[in-house]
């Protein structure tokens, strides 16, 4: 039986196989799938030392939830950090107001460099090129600007090297190559510059609020301000890198004569051979995700600069990753931290030596298209959450149910309308590359991300510091 502790958190204890209690960040206003729940009793059944959580964007996934942190000083599992590696967001800043911008021009300019939707291409490497963006990460930009006339064009030496200090780990993690197949590599080597489908984006916004006022200007934001959001990650690379250590691991635990409660709950010890090899394609797929949003950004930039000046401003605020597992000291213990559906939110002691020393860092939550989205900054008192919180609003239906489309095209009828779709939509262009299954990201079919902030906000997770509204959203 869930137990409220107080307005903004429920205690799941210990029962059954469960290992450890697990917390869920929530107010009576979030509803949580009993599948979720059960996922998450799952999770807190692995290992006695581990730490679980719940953000209140929580919904079912692969293995465990969307919107856990699974923190375990003994192993790693794939299906904790999920398909889409490093899926992650990219917020670019301007100095233009939104009365001076012609969104619908930009919308589609924009939708000319970036192709939109699933199995797109964009920028192709070389395999050399390739190893060193999967080994490098954001350093390989310089390496690999050649490979597109575009992408060459919009360059900035000096503007690249500012971007470097606002990427979560500098945008360039310890990948391994070597320790990423020839298939995953098929995947990717043509994909660096799209966008993707599902729940990805790219938004062009307008700050609708500021609440903090002295970090919103050291964030570089203003009310009225033009900003841009983009949502992407490692493409099928990740995807492909994942699928194949989600089987070894089944495999690795098959051999130990280990049981978990969910076959997809497979992990590896952290101490073993195919344990490292994992972290090393993990780390690989997530330097192809950094630099994946980075090229977009370039392109966004480059349209914007066509019309409104060569030398606009457009510097990012943060990048940051989503899905990734991560070694970090809490408590005096280093944890495999994994954060599925969760992003990091560190405070200002901890980001010492970067732009953000004074204010913690930035933190970028997306509502669903149509609604709003926030920028946050990390606080002290989110230590408790393993300075974690939601990456977006959290599905509150699937995307079969929202949409009413199925595998393979089958059709019903969906729970969202036509018309409910338009009206929730109302005042923001929207540009999509199949629209049979757009519905499936229809405002209607997220928690309102209102009172998801609402918890983070209330819980001391993060400091709410300015509120976005899109006016135009581009997704595949």
């Amino acid at each position: 039986m869930v137990q409220r502790i107080d307005a903004y958190r429920l205690k799941v204890p210990r029962e059954g196989a469960m290992q450890r209690d697990a917390v869920i960040y929530a107010n009576e206003a979030i509803t949580i799938e009993p599948e979720a729940l059960q996922q998450l009793r799952n999770a807190a059944s692995l290992d006695p030392r581990a730490i679980v959580l719940a953000t209140p964007d929580i919904h079912s996934g692969y293995g465990v939830p969307i919107g856990c942190i699974l923190a375990s000083p003994s192993f790693v599992s794939p299906c904790a950090v999920g398909y889409d590696i490093n899926c992650g967001m990219r917020m670019l800043t301007t100095p233009l107001k939104r009365g001076e911008v012609d969104v619908s021009v930009l919308a589609q300019a924009i939708r000319r460099d970036i192709p939109l939707g699933e199995g797109k291409q964009n920028v192709n490497v070389s395999a050399r090129q390739l190893d060193m963006v999967l080994a490098r990460g954001l350093a390989a930009a310089p390496e690999i600007v050649d490979a597109h006339a575009r992408l060459a064009e919009a360059f900035d030496a000096e503007g690249f090297a500012r971007d470097r200090v606002r990427a979560e780990d500098y945008g360039s993690m310890p990948g391994d190559p070597e320790a990423v197949s020839p298939r995953a590599k098929e995947r990717g080597r043509g994909q660096l510059g799209s966008l993707g489908g599902g729940n990805h984006f790219i938004e062009i916004q307008t700050v609708e609020e500021i609440y903090e006022q002295r970090t919103g200007e050291a964030f570089g934001l203003s009310a009225g301000q033009i900003t841009f959001m983009i949502h992407s990650g490692s493409r099928g690379l990740g995807h492909q890198v994942a699928d194949e250590y989600m089987r070894s691991a089944r495999e690795w635990i098959a051999r130990q004569g280990i049981s978990v409660p969910d076959r997809d709950l497979a992990y590896f010890a952290l101490d073993t051979k195919q344990g490292r090899a994992y972290i090393g394609a993990m780390h690989a797929a997530a330097n192809f995700a950094f630099l994946n949003r980075y090229v977009m950004a370039a392109l966004v930039r480059r349209n914007v600069r066509h019309y409104y000046g060569a030398s606009l401003p457009m510097p990012t605020l943060y990048d940051v990753p989503h899905n990734i597992a991560k070694f970090e000291q809490h408590s005096g213990t280093e944890y495999c931290v994994h954060r599925k559906g969760a992003t990091r939110a560190f405070p200002a002691a901890l980001m010492q030596g970067t732009p953000y020393a004074a204010t913690g860092q930035p933190v970028l939550i997306p509502g669903s298209m149509g609604t709003a989205s926030y920028v946050l900054a990390g606080t002290d008192s989110g230590r408790e959450a393993l300075y974690s919180v939601n990456h977006g609003a959290g599905r509150k239906m699937s995307r079969t149910a929202a949409s009413g489309v199925g595998r393979h095209g089958a059709r019903h009828e969906g729970a969202i309308s036509d018309e409910e779709f338009r009206r929730s939509m109302a005042g923001v262009l929207l540009l999509c590359e199949d629209k049979r299954t757009i519905k499936a990201e229809a405002p209607g079919a997220y928690k309102d991300i209102d009172e998801v902030i609402a918890v983070v906000s209330g819980a001391g997770l993060a400091v709410p510091v300015a509120r976005l509204r899109p006016l135009a959203v581009l997704k595949g």
